[in-house]
């Protein structure tokens, strides 16, 4: 099942804070609607001033090369400058180019240092790629049971590549005990959450489900499937 999703998707905007409309604002207004030359215009002297948000934002731009020509170098020099006052989606962005190499030289240390501070701010992604590093061992010493207890807490908040990561480790039993149920449920929670653009995902959470299916007892899938109906995801701390 692929865990990795590409960079387009991961790579979010910063989230506008709710107040009253302002340059910020009509900036991401109009990023969000493909104004990129107007946002652009707006971002920068914003972001030249210091506003992490708009430093954020800028950056993602020249990542996806949206009124600019893509520029990876310089995206991540704008999520420097926005992670180092804090912004937690720059630190997650740092630890996504550095872990996977994308516009740097592949860096480990420098992934998990940069995802564990955005972790400790509660950003869902850096919760997954942390899980991700121990359960491959990359940087890490391999390590299933911390791999599980990240991927849980992104799960928990409705995060379907964890679901679909956590219901591969209950099935194996990797870091977890071997609970086929429990493997059911999150697999089948990645299937249902996973956003219609990201097919291959539902379809590979999907076909792993029914696959176990196969492996249990009537009991056990009816059971799989009123815990998954029943699931909520929990608030953020």
């Amino acid at each position: 099942m692929r865990l990795l999703k590409p960079i387009l998707i991961l790579l979010a905007w910063a989230v506008a804070v709710p107040a009253v409309a302002g340059p910020y604002e009509d900036a991401k207004a109009a990023g969000d609607k493909g104004d990129y030359a107007t946002a652009l215009r707006i971002y920068r002297p914003l972001a030249e001033k210091g506003e992490a948000r708009a430093q954020h934002n800028l950056g993602v731009m020249y990542a996806r090369g949206q009124g600019v020509a893509q520029d990876y170098a310089a995206a991540m020099s704008w999520w420097r400058k926005a992670a180092d006052q804090g912004n937690p989606r720059s630190q997650y962005s740092l630890g996504y180019m550095f872990n996977n190499g994308v516009g740097v030289q592949q860096d480990y240390a420098a992934a998990l240092s940069w995802l564990r501070k955005a972790a400790e701010q509660g950003d869902v992604d850096a919760y997954h790629s942390l899980g991700s590093l121990y359960h491959n061992g990359n940087g890490v010493p391999q390590d299933f049971a911390v791999a599980a207890s990240w991927y849980r807490k992104a799960a928990d908040q409705g995060a379907c590549l964890s679901q679909g990561a956590l219901g591969l480790m209950y099935k194996e039993g990797q870091g977890v005990p071997q609970d086929y149920v429990q493997a059911y449920m999150w697999l089948d929670l990645a299937a249902s959450h996973c956003a219609a653009s990201e097919k291959g995902l539902i379809d590979a959470a999907g076909a792993e489900r029914d696959k176990l299916a196969a492996k249990m007892t009537p009991a056990q899938a009816a059971e799989a499937q009123r815990l998954a109906h029943e699931w909520k995801p929990k608030l953020a701390p």
